[in-house]
């Protein structure tokens, strides 16, 4: 079949190398219209400012007889770290959950202390069984999917939301910004549980017992019975990436680590390395186009930095990573060379959301539903231009 055109976003920088974007007839993305649907429910100025103030106060509601009345998940990475200094400030009693696995950096590690210890915050940490959780990274990389360090994500959400269900805290604060982050394509970075259970099964060998593996009865659970809500505070804040870094240094001594999420070792490999190489994937494309729909950055400038090098990776970095693994550069290279494939070569839970298209559409219009569900997960996966 004939490759597709390639087509670059006349407002971003997002192109036609995410399988899943659409183009309207002026040319923008699907990415940027899910930004503007964001906009409109994430408001900025004296009406976020309510807004904001209006759920920190059901917040503390919630949580007026506990210890902790939320949980922020912290990495040491600069979205985590502010988004807890902000919690603290804006009052909360906020208990910092860290999942260890077995990738942390040293400057992550200190980045986590210093805050903790200035606010004297607890801490509580998940520690992976690196045996256990090697064998879920090693099965994704053999399936030879861009979704290698999904692991991760899925192991942060699903212990975010077992601890906040056994603490009885009703709100976890995430730290993501559709401002500064985007909305990442579900061709780069795809996640459910029936796909993490799939691509295990096949390619792992060992059972997960270290850490709880959410599952959808399990997310319907927490969600609709315990009533466990995830707040993104940053999107009712101006958040100012080029401001945060002088701020996180001078009020807890934060340390920068070189590159977005490079405060863990294997995302650090994984982005810089695996994906370009292996599937032409360039995840500053999702952040600078944020930037560039948030005002924080020129389309002409990001086009200049993305034009002016691919992204720099260290072999000390990926010899690292290989190791750790425990794979020869033999094998390395198999993985590497292997036919690229994707989500929609394994069991998901897409096809229902796909087949769910028409009610979704209707619900998003009668605003029952975010009208972000139809865009982003029930539209086709295709190049409509």
């Amino acid at each position: 079949m004939k490759e597709a055109m390639h087509k670059t976003c006349n407002r971003c920088v997002m192109d036609t190398t995410a399988h899943d974007i659409w183009f309207d007839e002026d040319g923008e993305c699907k990415f940027c219209k899910i930004h503007d649907e964001l906009e409109k429910t994430h408001p900025l100025g004296n009406q976020g400012d309510r807004r904001m103030k209006a759920v920190v106060e059901k917040i503390k509601a919630a949580g007026k007889s506990k210890e902790y009345d939320c949980i922020v998940g912290v990495s040491g990475g600069r979205d985590s770290t502010y988004t807890l200094l902000k919690a603290v400030e804006l009052g909360l009693r906020p208990l910092a959950v860290h999942f260890d696995n077995g990738w942390n950096t040293d400057i992550s590690v200190t980045n986590i202390k210093n805050i903790i210890s200035k606010f004297n915050i607890t801490l509580h940490t998940v520690v992976a069984d690196w045996e256990e959780f090697k064998d879920l990274q090693l099965s994704f990389l053999k399936a030879s999917v861009p979704d290698a360090d999904i692991p991760t994500d899925f192991a942060i959400y699903s212990v975010l939301y077992d601890t906040a269900a056994k603490e009885g805290v009703k709100y976890i604060l995430n730290g993501h910004s559709f401002r500064t982050e985007g909305t990442s394509p579900i061709s780069w970075s795809y996640m459910d549980p029936l796909y993490l259970k799939a691509v295990h099964r096949r390619f792992g060998s060992k059972k997960i017992t270290s850490f709880p593996i959410m599952s959808m009865m399990k997310l319907l659970k927490y969600m609709f019975i315990k009533r466990v809500k995830e707040v993104r505070l940053m999107e009712f804040m101006d958040y100012q990436k080029s401001k945060v870094d002088g701020v996180l240094k001078e009020k807890v001594n934060w340390q920068y680590y070189g590159g977005h999420h490079h405060e863990n070792s294997f995302t650090k490999f994984f982005q810089s390395y695996y994906l370009p190489q292996k599937f032409n994937i360039d995840k500053r494309k999702t952040e600078l186009s944020a930037l560039i729909r948030s005002g924080q950055i020129t389309r002409e400038k990001a086009l200049e930095e993305l034009n002016a090098s691919g992204y720099k990776f260290e072999q000390e970095a990926i010899d690292y990573a290989i190791n750790k693994l425990g794979l020869t550069k033999e094998e390395f290279q198999e993985i590497m060379d292997n036919e690229n494939k994707s989500h929609r070569n394994y069991r998901t839970l897409l096809p229902v959301m796909r087949l769910s298209k028409l009610p979704i559409k209707i619900a998003a219009r009668f605003k029952l539903v975010p009208s972000i569900l139809y865009l982003k997960y029930a539209k086709s996966e295709s190049h409509a231009i």
